[in-house]
Order: structure tokens, then sequence, then C-alpha cells
């Protein structure tokens, strides 16, 4: 840490308190970008049954109108870390906002199957964007004590956003007005839009640009106290000496290939859990074990209370419990709820309570994932990655994130109608037991360990799973 010359504290009362509020609304509005991405991924999910008999196409087709969104953020994030560099973060939120609302009335007024494809995939490049940029711009801004909270508040704003559009699809079923269904997101997609004019630039990306003043001036209104201006200005000026090299990196160092190779197997794992089974297609698995469309609906938006509810047990115990103990009991219990599902329709659903039972054990599997593999992978993907190159692996973890949940979204309804319903959940079921020994296996603990610590330990070769030691 750079030495800064001691500073009067000659602050105005309340201009710290004033900073700290600005701070804070700062990151609430920022974090606001995850509600468009969960609104995103939540929206479809009770549209699908309604698109498919209206345009008359086969799942086939509605496997590629779900998944185009995802080939869209895989494309988006793999350009997001340019963009955010070159635009900078406020302006490339900014563009991502105006693909969100473009996306979302072109969705609304779609005239074909294909323009709903075109329009899923403009929808994901603005969520591609999202999901890298916001994040990024939350750490850079937010003040160090809250800095955990604000970048856990982005995640919770996904599930939140889930829910809301899981809410809005079960009003609008009723009417089956699917155009409803997908556009009416581009209201909440241009309110972020208007919000985002008033955030401020990240401090960070303007003194990488050579602006320092902006930079300090941008500080004061986040920070208020001159000497944390000062002292956290010099810290970044001190990073910043360290350049990114990730590509290099990569190619020259096989401890790096080692962390890089683990945040993209993390981000697998985490698709092949089946989350975005369930949250694609919640209704059509519903129907399958006999409920009529409006208790298909409103079950759908009960999975979305679920994982809003079950992301807090993550923000409370990841740093008391540590990452594996709650990856373990994530991964088991999963299993348990899929397995369970499985076998009911395996045996039939033939009365209320196997219906009820079948229900219960899904909010299980959600529950397992919101609290463990949902927040966790995100965390351990950008603690394993060095400094020098910790750009270059969140970038290749996040792109395998969005290239997996294609593939998840794309094969769901042809392996039900193949493979057979029971097989498909004792499919994922198997998966997520398997993950336990992946976790065994390779997991590292970084529970109590700085990032210097662990990018010690990676970069001299101990084991990966040892590497929080």
């Amino acid at each position: 840490m750079a030495t800064v010359p001691d500073l009067t504290r000659n602050v105005e009362p309340g201009t710290i308190a004033h900073a700290r509020g600005t701070a804070l609304f700062t990151g609430v509005l920022a974090a606001l970008a995850g509600l468009m991405f969960g609104l995103d991924i939540g929206v479809i999910s009770g549209a699908t049954q309604f698109i498919q008999k209206y345009f008359g196409v086969s799942d086939d087709v509605i496997e590629w109108i779900v998944s185009a969104m995802m080939l869209g953020a895989a494309v988006g994030a793999a350009g997001a870390g340019w963009l955010s560099g070159a635009l900078g973060r406020k302006r490339s939120l900014m563009l991502g906002a105006v693909l969100f609302v473009t996306g979302s009335l072109l969705c609304g007024f779609a005239w074909s199957p294909a323009t709903l494809i075109l329009a899923r995939v403009v929808l994901g490049l603005a969520i591609g964007i999202a999901s890298f940029t916001a994040p990024l711009y939350l750490a850079e801004v937010a003040p160090e004590q809250i800095r955990g909270a604000m970048v856990s508040l982005y995640q919770l704003m996904i599930t939140i956003g889930i829910f809301v559009a899981f809410l809005s699809d079960t009003a609008f079923s009723y009417s089956g007005n699917w155009r409803w269904m997908l556009g009416v997101i581009a209201i909440p997609g241009a309110l972020f839009l208007l919000g985002v004019f008033r955030l401020p630039e990240s401090p960070r990306w303007l003194l990488m640009r050579g602006r320092r003043e902006a930079g300090l001036d941008v500080l004061r209104r986040l920070r208020g106290d001159p000497a944390v201006v000062e002292r956290e200005a010099a810290d970044i000026e001190d990073q910043l000496k360290t350049p990114q090299r990730g590509w290099r990196l990569f190619l020259e160092n096989s401890n790096f290939r080692r962390s890089v190779g683990l945040g993209v197997l993390l981000q697998v794992v985490q698709q092949l859990t089946g989350i975005n089974v369930v949250m694609y297609y919640a209704p059509r698995i519903f129907q399958s074990m006999g409920y009529d469309t409006a208790a298909q609906m409103w079950f759908t938006a009960v999975v979305g209370l679920a994982n809003v509810l079950a992301t807090f047990i993550a923000i409370a115990y990841v740093d008391r419990w540590g990452r594996k103990p709650i990856l373990y009991a994530g991964f088991a219990v999963m299993a348990v709820g899929l397995g369970v599902v499985g076998t009911i329709m395996h045996l039939g659903v033939t009365s209320h309570g196997q219906q009820l039972l079948a229900v219960i054990m899904l909010l299980v599997f959600i529950v397992g994932f919101a609290m463990s593999a949902g927040p966790l992978v995100w965390t351990l993907a950008s603690e394993i990655q060095p400094l020098k190159g910790r750009d270059f692996g969140i970038g290749a973890s996040t792109l395998t994130n969005w290239i997996t949940n294609m593939i998840v979204g794309a094969t769901f309804l042809t392996l039900l109608n193949t493979f057979g319903r029971a097989q498909t959940f004792w499919l994922y079921a198997a998966l997520n037991l398997s993950f336990l020994f992946f976790t065994y296996a390779l997991v590292p603990e970084t529970k109590g360990r700085t990032l210097e610590q662990i990018e010690t330990r990676l970069m001299h070769g101990a084991r990966l799973r040892d590497i929080g030691r």
C-alpha cells in the first residue's frame, strides 16, 4: 500500500454521512442491473406454453427460443471486458439497458418465431454485458465496509427479478397474453436506463484512463473524508501498476491454467445441477405432475420466492461455515430433491398427496441450489484467480456459464421426450451426487483467506483443493 501524507481532517459535519448515503444509493441503483438479469431469466418460463400454442411450433423451436438468450449473453459477456474498458462502466451499463429495452419490446411485438429468437439474442447481449459490468462497477464504487454486501445485493436482485417475472407471468396467464408477459419488462428496463444517467463513472476506470482529478472528484462524493479519498486513490494507482496479462499468463504459466480450468469447471457444475431447467421450464414440469395452468403458474411463483429466501442462507453463513460445507450440503439436498421427484414420476402421479410431495421436493432442490452453488460458485470463481490474470479468468468462467446454460436450456425438452421424465430428473440427481466428489477433490476452502494468500499457494504449485489452506 502506498504511503500518503497525513491530511488534516477538516471535514464539515454531515459530509461523510452524506457521502455514505450517496455511495449506498449508487450501489443499490447499480445492483438493479441484477433485477433486469433475473426478469429476463424468469419471464420466458411462463410464456412458452402460450407461444407454442400461438405459433403452433414444436418443442425444438421452443428450446431455441429459450436458449437464444444464453447465446446472446455468451457473446455479450465475451465482449463486455473490452466494452467496460473502452467505454467505461457507466456507458456499458447504459448500452446494456438500451439493448434490454429494445429486446423486450421486440419480444412483445414479435411476428414470427424467428423474430422472437432474434429478440431473445438481443436481450442476451444486454444481460451478458450487465452480468460482467455491474458486479465490477459495484466492487469499484462501494466503500470497503459494504463492498461484500453490495456485490451480494446484485445476486439477490437476480433472484428477486426471477420472482417478480414469475408473478407477472402468473397475472398475464389468465388472459394467455404472452406478448405482455415478454414486453412488460421493458418498463423496469427503461427506469433503470434513466437511473444509470445519475450514476457517477467508476473512479478506478477514471484513474486507469489518466483522469485523476475526475476520479478524485467521484471518490470525494462517495467517501467524503479527504484522507480516505487520497488513500484509496493511492491504492488504486498502486494496483494499476500490475497490468492484466491474462492471455500471456495463461500460455506461460501452468498454475494459472489450473485456476482458469477450475473456474470453468465450477460454472459447468453450477449449470449441470439443473437449476435453469426448473427456472426456464417450471410450468412444463408442473404440468407433467398433473396440475392445471393456473396451478402451474402459481407454483412457479412459489419456486421464485423460495429462490429469493434461500439466498439469504448463503449470505448469512458463507463466512461462518465456509464454502465447502455449504456446497456439500447444497449438492446433497439437490440430489435428494430431484431423485425423489424422478421417483414419483416413475411410479406415476396418481394422488393429490403425490402431487404435493413432488412440488415440495422440487422446492427442496431450489433451496439447495440458492443456498450453495448459486452464489458460491461466483464467489469461488473470482477468489481463485491471481491478480495479473483476474479479468481473463473471470471472463473465461462467465463465458462458460452462459454456454453451458444455453446447452442445458436447449436440451431439456428433448431429454424429456426421448429419455423420459423420471430418467431426466434421475440424471440431474446423479450429477449432483457426483459434484460432492468434485467438491472434495478440487474445490479449495477459501474462508478467512486473503486473495494474496490464495494466489501465493496457487502459484507455488499447491493442489487446487489446498490453495486456501
